[in-house]
C-alpha cells in the first residue's frame, strides 16, 4: 500500500511540476515577443483640416428639383387628383465649418412652383367673395382637367453633411434645413369644357390671375439625402397656404428627386 501510495504521490508531483515549467515557458516567452519581436500599434493621428482649402470644392451649388406634390390636411369637400408637381431651380453658397469640413452651411435662392389638380372641382382664385370657393361641378358643364398653379422667389437654407469632404461627387450626403419664399403668382387653368355627362363640348381654355386668398410668404422645412449628384428630397410647407378665414389650413407638401453639382 505504502508503495502505491508513494507512486500516486510522485505522479502527482510530476505532474503539478509540469505543468508550473509549461507554464512559466510560455510566460516568459510572451515576455520575449513583447520586449524584441512585437511592434507597436501606430498612434492614429487626427487629420488637420486646417491645411486644406475647401473654398472652391464642388459642393451643391446648383440645385435642380422635380417630383409630386400634394395637399396634406385637406377637408373632404377638396378633391384632388393626379399627378401634382413642382419644379425648383436654386444657386446656392456652401460654407464648410473649420473645424469639420463634414459639416456645412448652404444658403442660396432661386424660383419654386408648385401645381395641383383637382377632379371635377374649380376653384375660383379671382372671385370677389369673402372666402376662397371650391365649387363641386360635377352635375354641370366643367372642365376635364383643372388646375392651380403656383411660383415662389425662394431662399433655401441647409445644414449639411458630407461623408468625404474631399470629393463630394463620390459622397454620402444629407441636409436639413428650411425655405422661405415669396410668391410671384398663382393662376389657375381649365382645359378642355364637357358637359354634366364627361362629354367634351370643345377644347375651350379659360385661366384666371390672383393672389388674394393666399399668404405670400411661404415657410416650409426640407430634407435630403443621396450619393453624388443624386438623391431624393421632400418639403412640407409649415405656414399656411390659405389666408386665415377664408379657406381651409391646408399644407403642399412635395416629394421628389435632386439633382446636384459645381
Amino acid at each position: 500500500m505504502s508503495t502505491e501510495n508513494n507512486n500516486r504521490n510522485m505522479k502527482k508531483l510530476f505532474l503539478t511540476v509540469l505543468t508550473l515549467s509549461l507554464v512559466h515557458i510560455a510566460f516568459s516567452q510572451q515576455i520575449v515577443t513583447d520586449s524584441i519581436g512585437a511592434v507597436p500599434k501606430e498612434t492614429k493621428k487626427k487629420k488637420d483640416w486646417s491645411k486644406i482649402n475647401f473654398a472652391n470644392r464642388a459642393n451643391d451649388h446648383f440645385m435642380v428639383q422635380f417630383g409630386y406634390d400634394n395637399w396634406a390636411e385637406t377637408p373632404d369637400s377638396i378633391k384632388i387628383t393626379g399627378l401634382g408637381h413642382h419644379f425648383n431651380v436654386y444657386f446656392m453658397l456652401d460654407l464648410p465649418f473649420k473645424s469639420s469640413p463634414h459639416f456645412s452651411i448652404g444658403i442660396g435662392g432661386g424660383i419654386g412652383t408648385s401645381t395641383v389638380y383637382f377632379d371635377k372641382q374649380e376653384p375660383q382664385i379671382a372671385a370677389l367673395t369673402a372666402r376662397l370657393p371650391f365649387p363641386d361641378v360635377s352635375d354641370t358643364t366643367h372642365f376635364k382637367k383643372f388646375k392651380l398653379a403656383n411660383t415662389y422667389l425662394e431662399a433655401p437654407l441647409e445644414l449639411r453633411y458630407v461623408s468625404n469632404p474631399l470629393n463630394t461627387n463620390r459622397s454620402w450626403k444629407f441636409a436639413v434645413g428650411v425655405k422661405i419664399g415669396t410668391m410671384l403668382s398663382a393662376h389657375t387653368k381649365g382645359k378642355k369644357l364637357q358637359n354634366s355627362a364627361g362629354n367634351e363640348i370643345n377644347n375651350y381654355i379659360a385661366k384666371e390671375n390672383s393672389k388674394r386668398f393666399f399668404n405670400s410668404t411661404r415657410f416650409a422645412g426640407t430634407v435630403r439625402f443621396g450619393y453624388g449628384a443624386f438623391g431624393l428630397y421632400g418639403s412640407y410647407q409649415i405656414s399656411s397656404f390659405i389666408k386665415d378665414g377664408v379657406g381651409p389650413n391646408v399644407k403642399p407638401y412635395s416629394i421628389g428627386l435632386t439633382i446636384s453639382g459645381l
